[in-house]
């Protein structure tokens, strides 16, 4: 096998400068928001009542852990808009959530929700914990005293939060059966639980889905073809960019190199990424997988191919970065991987962006079923939530896309566009005080 060997003059990503990234995270989106609102030539008094959330809560839980100490953590729920239905968006327990980032994917929860049709508004919570450094019981704790913080704000009809980095469906089951104490049986108060307690088919895998079926239109819109051999690089894989690496590969693609926190690995006639999947399963680190090249996790963006995949966190195509992007198209599976200085370098280079609150909209889109079957106290099989969440997909790229091109806008400006459209109309018809 050819070795991949890192230009020389490739920036790496430096802890200290992700950091300073994330603390302008709600000013990286408010970019973006402002950049469609020229477009829309919409008066002041409405482009703040768009870009401010119409709450925030911060709130401290305490809990007692397994050895005897008492510790506390900051928690935070923003809820941006609910305009358009109820607030829904995830819970993050990371170590470096605060409220900057919080009220930037808050404000990115009200656009992707409009930009995939979906009757919610936009929310956002999250705890600053590294959940690695917690047991189970205490993670336990930890979520149980967070619903008794906040149960007066969220509710079925009202706020539904779902996992997100850090959390995942047994924290989901934890907050529905504490909700449920003080409001009754109530499933659809989260969603991403685990099936068999009211969860639904297709939700694990449903943002990498989703992230597939848009790379899809967007290739057969451009006039490059189908994903069949093209080749892709995916940084980041968690549950987002596993699943859509293993979707890809299931539709023909070659997914040629494929990072996480730790490292990454590379193999340019494509990764067996059922095989890589189950190598990190038993315990194994990605970069050790045998059936490829262990290369440097700072090199992944600026691997040749046709399609790169931020699918991890934000602010990793920034200024310094995505002059070595080698690649025609970048697909955001991540919330916020592109700064605007980054998404600018991209623009000049002629690469196209197909944006996250597109992109990654399957994940919210099965929530929005999950939410549905709840409701009906109905479940639905795998096949009619994949069928579904492929026809929402198709549909909203094609609105973006007669955007993009009567107006001659960026995919990601016309995303933007379509979203301030219809949460706008949705304040008009219901009203202002």
């Amino acid at each position: 096998m050819r070795a991949w060997r890192t230009p020389p003059c490739l920036t790496s990503l430096r802890h200290s400068d992700l950091q300073k990234r994330q603390n302008s995270a709600s000013a990286n989106t408010n970019y973006f928001i402002k950049e469609a609102l020229k477009e829309l030539e919409y008066p002041q008094k409405l482009q703040r009542l768009l870009l401010t959330p119409q709450r925030e809560v911060l709130v401290e839980l305490v809990i007692t852990k397994d050895n005897g100490e008492i510790e506390t953590f900051n928690a935070y729920r923003v809820q941006h808009d609910d305009s358009r239905g109820p607030y829904k968006g995830g819970l993050r327990y990371h170590p470096k959530v605060d409220l900057d980032d919080v009220r930037s994917l808050a404000s990115l929860m009200t656009w992707k929700t409009a930009v995939m049709d979906i009757p919610f508004g936009g929310a956002k919570g999250g705890i600053s914990v590294d959940p690695k450094l917690l047991s189970e019981r205490e993670l336990e704790k930890l979520t149980r005293k967070l619903v008794q913080a906040i149960k007066d704000t969220i509710g079925p009809q009202v706020d539904i939060p779902a996992p997100d980095v850090g959390s995942n469906a047994s924290v989901m089951a934890w907050f529905f059966d504490e909700y449920s104490k003080f409001s009754g049986f109530s499933p659809g108060v989260v969603t991403g639980k685990p099936v068999h307690l009211h969860g639904s088919y297709g939700r694990e895998a449903a943002t990498g889905r989703g992230t597939v079926f848009a790379t899809r239109e967007m290739l057969k819109a451009t006039g490059a073809g189908s994903i069949t051999d093209k080749k892709f690089v995916i940084q980041g894989f968690g549950n987002v960019g596993s699943w859509a690496a293993e979707i890809f590969e299931e539709h023909g693609g070659k997914v040629i190199a494929v990072s996480d926190a730790f490292g990454a690995v590379y193999n340019e006639n494509g990764l067996d990424i059922k095989a890589l999947r189950r190598h990190i399963a038993d315990g194994d680190l990605l970069s050790a997988f045998s059936e490829g090249e262990a290369i440097d996790k700072d090199t992944i963006l600026s691997i040749p191919c046709d399609v790169l995949v931020p699918a991890a966190i934000e602010g990793v195509i920034n200024a310094d970065t995505a002059g070595q992007v080698d690649a025609k198209y970048v697909v955001e599976a991540a919330n916020g991987p592109t700064t605007p200085e980054g998404d600018k370098i991209l623009r000049e280079r002629g690469i196209v962006v197909l944006p996250d609150i597109y992109t990654n909209g399957g994940g919210v889109t099965v929530s929005f079923f999950e939410w549905v079957q709840n409701l009906q106290n109905f479940r639905w099989e795998e096949e009619e939530v994949n069928k579904r969440l492929d026809l929402k997909m198709t549909e909203a790229f094609a609105q973006i896309w007669e955007i993009s091109r009567q107006k001659k806008l960026p995919l990601r400006t016309a995303a933007f566009v379509k979203a301030l459209q219809s949460v706008t109309r949705a304040h008009l018809h219901r009203g202002f005080d």
